[in-house]
């Protein structure tokens, strides 16, 4: 059944006739073992101030045993979703006891069983307002308070939380623990986790400050677990940010867990950081993981301070968090590792993001009007993200970088355990950098929309104009043919049309530096250039740059598609940048699958396998970039068999393939699927290789292939599992969900096109946001017309907003299908 919603205006009542205190919150997870068992005892004592004689506690579980309030016994009013409060004096003591229910889905308390061993793994996952599955509480970020916890869970497990344990009792079966008092907090970065964890420990020390780190994952994923390198890269980033911040790390210890089946890549909970195990590299991995990791590491331990030490009011200021934590990830990337180049994946993959979703027809302003939850919990976009950390970006060039970072100091000395909008914000920089940020604020977030800015001969143009500071990069060819910046021209632009006087290049590249928000067209002279000599530009933040501007042109209709097609082709395979080539290989496959009409897409398949397929046999044996060929060869043969034979032979061991390819389960899967979708591989075949891999990662693997099979009953299989089988994890959902797409086999599911928006509302109403998001999304079928989609919309303008957002994001997408293939 669907969660109730919560909308601003009511939290902000509440909050305003409610002050709390302290919670005490106690879990009894020592059956969390015994999988016939679906939920676990919990019980919240919350002390809080009031001025009104009615409000409501928050809680989505199963049972209400109990409410006692101040001492006596309440009536037990609870609808599923709001335990009603009433006869409140100026100061309260309410009592719950509920039985809360384990997850499935990644929401609140999300509980694994590993097959390799059969351990039970436990953790949590509240953002945006999930602490209400686990536990009674003000779910809303405005309401801060200390948290102190009692576990107690099976003899042997780690337990852990925001804090460190402060007392520790047991039976021999099971252990108590109850942690010391958290400073005060927001409920959604509450945590929880228990089971058998593997556990690396170190220490971090800056002057009299020593902080204990930990680095967990499940035990059998141990062998797998490069600590050390997490633990660098921690490291540095704690001396990075308290350099920038001037601020104490204010939350004790700092554990980062890597935990099963989670629905985000990260969550920033206050000294217990939850990551997707997917970062546990169980093969081998490109540098651009490596990176990509090490991002997230410093984006969420930005959030300690931004998020986490200071926190938004209501979501509406998500991106107070979220695009310093952006911006603050790269900057520490590319200032304090050794992934110097982590700007280059910001600007060809982050923002290619923010791109995508600024020119949808649900834009928003960075700032965003969330009038409930559920709003919420779409805006956690690439506009939230990525538009906003470069809109920080240009801001830093804007106010200059000391400026700007003594802003931030002053936010946080101000507001340090507090609550802010984007007003306190702007004081601080106002004040630190002597410039009235109004005008800018209103230009950059409080607008939506991607500027396109040109040359017209000697004139830059930009579309929707704002105001701007970007660079333009000349280039020219050296003797030995290498094409370089010979000089760089900073310019201010802030109306629709400004003259520039230029000297001639081969190559002139606006926003070189990548310093403004804005979608880059190249000239006619340069575009010929770097179709003939884009692997000559030795920056390789140029070559993001204008990779970046290949792709927008060809996502708005005015690059040929054969044409980026063609310099994909020639000049991804040698790529160094690995994030970058990444990029390149995944938009050029999406380009001949979404933007080619189906004669050329059939050829454009086949020719792209085989481009795939002989980089990856002529790259350097072992590299990455051979194994994002791999990855990439294998994403194709799912739609073209024609390297079937080579790919049998590859995993039967009958062929030693491409010297030095590391032909880990991960890649081998990726195989398997391919030759699933085409009909080659049997289920004979699947379940044999499960006999190599049956872990958590293989079994899930396994549920894709064979779903990707291309049988109608195997189809309708699939599709009644995505629909009714509600003991799905969200990692087992996804992969069905795939497999049912897999080798874009039309013939076989374009049956279910009309079943899709028969079943829309029925999904949004049962499921949870979460699994309902995913499977809105995931089965929106690729049609020709969009006649089905458009009946649907206007049948249903009383349907919940935030399932009209998503239905209305696809269609904008398949209309552009519709009109890049249509020339």
């Amino acid at each position: 059944m669907r969660t109730a919603n919560l909308t601003r205006a009511e939290t902000a009542a509440r909050s305003a006739a409610v002050t709390v205190r302290e919670y005490r919150v106690e879990l009894d997870l020592s059956s969390a073992g015994d999988h016939d068992l679906p939920g676990f005892p919990t019980t919240t004592t919350v002390v809080f101030d009031a001025t009104e004689e009615l409000t409501w506690l928050d809680f989505l579980g199963g049972e209400v045993e109990s409410v006692t309030v101040n001492g006596r016994a309440a009536a037990v009013e609870y609808d599923g979703s709001r335990i009603i409060l009433r006869g409140l004096a100026a100061t309260n003591v309410v009592v719950v006891r509920a039985t809360g229910a384990y997850s499935r889905s990644g929401e609140g308390l999300h509980r694994f069983r590993d097959p390799v061993d059969d351990a039970t793994y436990l953790y949590t996952q509240y953002e945006p307002a999930d602490a209400r599955r686990v536990f009674a509480c003000f779910e809303q970020p405005d309401m801060k308070a200390p948290f102190t916890f009692r576990v107690t869970a099976p003899e042997g497990w780690e337990v852990l939380s925001n804090r460190p344990a402060d007392r520790i009792t047991g039976d021999g079966r099971s252990r108590t623990v109850e942690f010391s008092p958290t400073l005060p907090i927001s409920t959604y970065l509450t945590a929880i986790a228990a089971g058998p964890y593997h556990r690396v420990e170190s220490v971090w020390t800056r002057g009299e400050l020593t902080v204990e780190l930990g680095v967990l994952c499940r035990a059998s994923l141990a062998g797998h677990l490069d600590a050390d390198t997490v633990l660098t890269v921690t490291k540095q980033g704690l001396d990075f940010f308290a350099e920038q911040f001037g601020y104490p790390y204010p939350w004790g210890k700092y554990d980062q867990i890597f935990v099963p089946e989670y629905n985000l890549g990260a969550m920033e909970n206050p000294g217990l950081v939850t990551f997707t195990e997917a970062y546990v590299f169980r093969g081998a991995a490109t540098a651009a993981q490596y990176e990509g990791r090490a991002n997230t590491i410093l984006h969420e331990m930005a959030h300690m301070w931004f998020g986490d030490l200071v926190t938004m009011v209501w979501w509406d200021d998500l991106w107070l968090k979220e695009s310093f934590a952006d911006f603050m990830g790269a900057l520490a990337s590319a200032e304090a590792t050794e992934w110097t180049d982590a700007w280059v994946a910001f600007a060809n993959r982050r923002k290619t993001w923010a791109y995508l979703q600024d020119q949808l027809p649900t834009t928003h302003p960075v700032v965003a009007d969330i009038t409930d939850l559920e709003a919420a919990k779409l805006n956690f976009d690439g506009i939230t993200y990525a538009k906003g950390a470069s809109v920080l970006k240009q801001l830093v060039a804007y106010v200059g970088r000391e400026q700007f970072f003594a802003g931030v100091r002053r936010y946080f000395r101000t507001h340090a355990f507090g609550n802010t909008t984007l007003a306190d914000l702007l004081a601080e920089l106002s004040a630190a950098s002597g410039r009235d940020l109004t005008g800018w604020a209103k230009a950059w977030l409080q607008t939506s929309g991607v500027s396109t800015v040109f040359f017209d001969g000697d004139t830059v143009v930009q579309t929707d104009p704002r105001p701007h500071r970007l660079d333009v990069g000349l280039y020219d060819f050296t003797a030995d043919g290498e094409l370089v910046r010979r000089e760089r021209i900073e310019l201010e632009l802030s109306a629709e049309r400004t003259a520039v006087v230029l000297p001639a290049a081969p190559l002139r590249l606006l926003n070189d530096g990548d310093l403004t928000y804005a979608k880059v067209r190249l000239d006619t002279g340069s575009l010929d250039t770097v179709e003939r000599a884009l692997d000559r530009v030795t920056d390789p933040l140029a070559r993001g740059l204008i990779w970046s501007a290949l792709w927008n042109a060809t996502r708005d209709g005015e690059l040929a598609v054969d044409r980026y097609l063609g310099m994909a082709g020639a000049f991804a395979a040698a790529e160094p940048n690995t994030a970058l080539q990444g990029a390149v290989l995944a938009n050029a496959a999406f380009a001949i699958t979404h933007y080619l009409p189906a004669p050329a897409r059939a050829r454009w398949q086949r020719d792209w396998l085989e481009s795939c397929w002989s980089g990856m046999c002529s790259a350097e044996p072992g590299s990455g970039a051979q194994l994002a060929l791999a990855r990439a060869a294998a994403q194709a043969a799912a739609l073209d068999d024609g390297r079937a034979a080579d790919i049998i032979a590859l995993l039967r061991g009958e062929s030693a393939g491409p010297a030095g390819l590391p032909l880990d389960p991960d890649l081998r899967w990726l195989f398997w699927t391919a030759l699933a979708a085409t009909g080659t591989a049997t289920g004979a075949d699947l379940d044999a290789e499960l006999g190599n891999d049956d872990t958590a990662s293989g079994r899930t693997a396994l549920r894709r292939a064979l779903a990707a099979r291309p049988d109608s009953r195997v189809k309708a299989d699939a599709w009644a599992a995505i629909l009714d089988d509600t003991a799905l994890s969200n990692d087992q959902l996804d992969a069905t969900i795939a497999g049912f797409r897999a080798g874009a086999r039309r013939d076989l599911i374009a049956g279910y096109d009309a079943r899709y928006f028969a079943a829309l509302r029925t999904v949004w109403d049962r499921r949870s946001i979460e699994i309902a998001r995913r499977i809105v999304l995931g089965l929106f079928p690729a049609t020709e017309s969009l006649d089905l989609v458009d009946a649907w919309l206007a049948d249903n303008t009383d349907a919940p907003g935030a399932l009209r957002r998503l239905v209305l994001e696809q269609r904008d997408h398949l209309a552009r299908d519709l009109r890049i293939r249509g020339g």
